[in-house]
C-alpha cells in the first residue's frame, strides 16, 4: 500500500502556521477602537468590530476600546427590529459587551497614546456617536468623537472607518474622500445608498467602491470600507475590513512619525490567496 504523502513538510508547516497568527509583539502598533453599544440597529455591527479586532491581534496590535458614557438614542428588539418600548441603555455599558468588559470613557482616549484609531459601523454610529440617523447632513457628532476625529487628524495618524461610520469623517473633518461603497441601491444590494448625497452634502467627496475594497484619502489619512452597507456573504465583508487594516497600517508606515514607528514592525502574513498557491505548488 502507497504512504500518503504529508500535506506539508514540518518545516513548512510551522512557517505557515507562524504566519497566520500575530504579528511582533514588541513595540507593538497601538490602537484605538471606539464602539456605539452593542448590536448593529443601535450600537455597534459586531460582526464589523470582531473583524476589526481580530485583524489587529493578528497584525500584533495592542488595542484599546473606547466608547461614550452616554444614554443610546434608543433600545432595539433585534428579533423583532423594533423599538423596545420603556428601556434604556448605556452606550459605555453596552460596548463592554463587546470589550469583554476591557473597556474606558471615550473621554479618556488620548492621541498621543495611540498610532491609530478605528471605528466600526452599525446604526449606533449614526444614532449614538451622533445623530445622523434623525438630523442627515445636519446632524450633530458626540463631543468626544468630533474631538478624536480632530485630533488624530491633526496629529497626521491614521482614522479607519467602515459601513455607517465614514459620515462621522464627512460632518467633522468636511472635505475629505470617503466611500460607502456604490452609489445606486441596485436592487437591495447597496440599500443605504442614499447616504451619498448626505456625504456630499457635507462637502466630502464620495468614491465609488466594492465590499472587499477600501478608499485611501492619502491628504487626511482616512481609510474607509463599505462592509454592511452591502448586503453580502460575512466573508467578503471580513475581507473589506482586512484591506481597511492593512491601509491604516501602510498610512501609518509611512507617515512622518518618529524613527522606530511600531507600524514599521509588522509582519507580512501569509494572505488567502497565498495559502491556495503554497497548496497548489507542494
Amino acid at each position: 500500500m502507497l504512504a500518503l504523502r504529508p500535506l506539508l513538510s514540518q518545516a513548512r508547516l510551522s512557517r505557515t502556521a507562524g504566519s497566520f497568527h500575530t504579528g511582533a509583539a514588541c513595540c507593538a502598533a497601538k490602537v484605538a477602537v471606539v464602539l456605539s453599544g452593542c448590536g448593529v440597529y443601535d450600537g455597534t455591527e459586531i460582526h464589523e468590530a470582531s473583524a476589526i479586532l481580530v485583524h489587529l491581534s493578528r497584525g500584533g496590535a495592542q488595542v484599546r476600546m473606547f466608547a461614550p458614557d452616554v444614554a443610546q438614542m434608543h433600545v432595539i428588539d433585534h428579533g423583532k427590529g423594533q423599538p423596545a418600548e420603556g428601556e434604556s441603555r448605556n452606550v459605555l455599558s453596552e460596548s463592554a459587551r463587546i470589550a469583554r468588559g476591557s473597556i474606558s470613557d471615550l473621554g479618556h482616549l488620548d492621541v498621543s497614546n495611540h498610532d491609530a484609531v478605528i471605528f466600526p459601523g452599525g446604526f449606533g454610529a449614526a444614532k449614538n456617536l451622533s445623530t445622523f440617523a434623525v438630523d442627515g447632513k445636519d446632524c450633530e457628532v458626540n463631543k468626544d468623537v468630533e474631538r478624536v476625529l480632530m485630533d488624530f487628524h491633526k496629529a497626521g495618524k491614521p482614522i479607519g472607518l467602515c459601513c455607517i461610520s465614514p459620515v462621522l469623517a464627512a460632518r467633522v473633518l468636511g472635505k475629505v474622500e470617503v466611500t460607502v461603497g456604490h452609489e445606486e441601491e441596485e436592487g437591495g444590494k447597496w440599500p443605504y445608498a442614499g447616504t451619498v448625497q448626505a456625504i456630499r452634502a457635507l462637502g466630502a467627496k464620495h468614491c465609488v467602491k466594492d465590499v472587499t475594497e477600501t478608499h485611501v484619502d492619502q491628504k487626511n489619512k482616512v481609510v474607509t470600507a463599505p462592509a454592511f452597507m452591502c448586503d453580502t456573504q460575512l466573508h467578503l465583508i471580513f475581507d473589506g475590513i482586512g484591506a481597511m487594516k492593512a491601509n491604516v497600517w501602510h498610512l501609518g508606515r509611512n507617515s512622518p512619525a518618529p524613527a522606530g514607528s511600531p507600524f514599521s514592525l509588522e509582519r507580512t502574513l501569509v494572505t488567502v490567496r497565498d495559502s491556495f498557491h503554497l497548496f497548489s505548488n507542494m
